[in-house]
């Protein structure tokens, strides 16, 4: 019998972490999108992956009208953008969301296939009513990642840019129109961003990434900035051991290894991360 896609992909569980805060999860646990609440707007941080049936598990959650945000474009993130007339985002998703036709729906058939992108930039505040989010520019995994700050209750919503198991560091969803992976300019934004957020410590008080576990320590910045500093002095440990059953599918020439600092790592291409061994940070 085939897998029921809604069964893998939409199997929505939802619960309020305060009162006007939801975590929706999904991926048999793995992934988190959130849903604020202000006096006026609600705003929805990410979409998943293109199912058809988030809004009405949405709407069901808040009588408040939803505007759509993305932490960044990857399609994990954007697919049911379409189930809404507008996505705001920040410029660089758009090369993402050139992925979205290697979703496991076709997110044509959806009632918005063409949605508008409307564009943000860093430092901008959303207001929902009561409630003012500020959007910081933190693209390192991807090309248009938003951290969102919400210092009313002290939380910072971080998408993919740290997690507790792992950041991925390398070209994810392959398409001809997409900018060339990076790494060493990635890596050191990344830790530039990771060096940012920490700045603002005292702002916020709980960080909330969009898989592998919610809330995560503030310790994963100080791992994460450390992880960076250990590749470029050689010293962070190598892993041919991904311990993740899809990225391993996916990676039939075993090109990629986990390079890790106490709780962080990242997966990153062999290749990649040896022609970076020795060159200086500064």
């Amino acid at each position: 019998m085939q897998p029921d896609l809604l069964d893998i992909f939409a199997s929505y569980t939802s619960w309020k972490y305060n009162e006007d805060t939801w975590i929706i999860n999904f991926m048999d646990g793995s992934q988190n999108m959130y849903l604020l609440e202000g006096d006026e707007k609600a705003l929805l941080i990410d979409t998943g992956w293109g199912s058809g049936t988030l809004r009405p598990y949405v709407e069901r959650l808040t009588q408040k009208p939803v505007q759509v945000i993305l932490t960044h474009g990857h399609l994990d993130h954007s697919g049911s953008c379409g189930e809404w007339s507008c996505a705001m985002m920040l410029p660089g998703a758009d090369s993402d969301l050139l992925t979205l036709a290697k979703g496991p729906f076709d997110v044509s058939k959806l009632p918005y296939p063409d949605f508008v992108h409307q564009y943000v930039e860093d430092g901008q505040v959303l207001d929902l009513g009561n409630r003012p989010i500020q959007l910081l520019d933190i693209s390192a995994h991807s090309n248009g990642s938003l951290a969102l700050l919400d210092r009313r209750n002290g939380f910072l919503f971080v998408g993919d840019e740290a997690e507790s198991a792992q950041v991925l560091m390398y070209e994810t969803y392959p398409h001809p129109e997409r900018p060339p992976f990076a790494l060493d300019q990635r890596l050191r934004a990344h830790r530039e961003n990771m060096l940012r957020l920490k700045g603002l410590a005292g702002q916020w008080n709980t960080i909330f990434p969009a898989h592998n576990g919610a809330p995560i320590a503030h310790s994963y910045l100080d791992d994460y900035i450390a992880l960076v500093e250990r590749i470029y002095d050689g010293s962070a440990v190598i892993e041919d051991k991904l311990n993740h059953v899809h990225a391993e599918a996916g990676d039939p020439e075993h090109r990629l290894c986990r390079v890790r600092w106490n709780k962080a790592s990242f997966f990153v291409v062999k290749d990649d991360l040896m022609e970076l061994w020795g060159t200086s940070l500064s």
